[in-house]
């Protein structure tokens, strides 16, 4: 196993705090440096691995950093837009031709896309805070009183 240039163990660690497989990395070192490495060798860059527990605390540092960064900025990613899914969904769409199968499928998915349900989406009370709920004990001959209203109005 070679000792790595100072350049190359910085873009490892990148690589895998952007959630980048250890082999797509492999792959990845060997096409930009023209080294081949294992993946094996690339855990011991990933500090999140028992592999990577003796990196070096600037590397660490790196990979928080890169990490943080990488998950505040998920706009960056095109395919994290929807209007971005949804042109290339369109594209798809246009290029299957006859395949019925297929035009079907993309139409349940752009479907799923502007339905939102693919997105998570959280429901909050007024700024941001928990819905209120509010609970009030009515007597039963109450309830029943209107219960009974309700039933003969319908």
């Amino acid at each position: 196993m070679a000792a790595l240039k100072e350049p190359v163990k910085m873009f490892i660690v990148q690589s895998l705090a952007c959630f980048e497989t250890p082999q797509q990395v492999v792959e990845a070192v060997k096409q930009e440096y023209k080294i081949e490495i294992t993946r094996q060798q690339v855990a011991l860059y990933d500090p999140t691995k028992v592999a990577g527990r003796n990196l070096s605390k600037k590397l660490k540092e790196l990979f928080e950093r890169t990490r943080k960064d990488f998950r505040e900025n998920i706009e960056d990613i095109a395919i994290a837009n929807k209007a971005f899914r949804l042109m290339e969904l369109q594209k798809m769409y246009e290029d299957s031709g006859r395949n019925k199968r297929a035009k079907q499928n993309l139409l349940k998915q752009a479907f799923q896309e502007t339905d939102g349900r693919v997105t998570k989406q959280e429901i909050t009370g007024k700024d941001g805070k928990p819905i209120e709920t509010i609970n009030q004990n009515v007597p039963t001959e109450s309830y029943l009183k209107a219960r009974e209203q309700v039933l003969n109005d319908y």
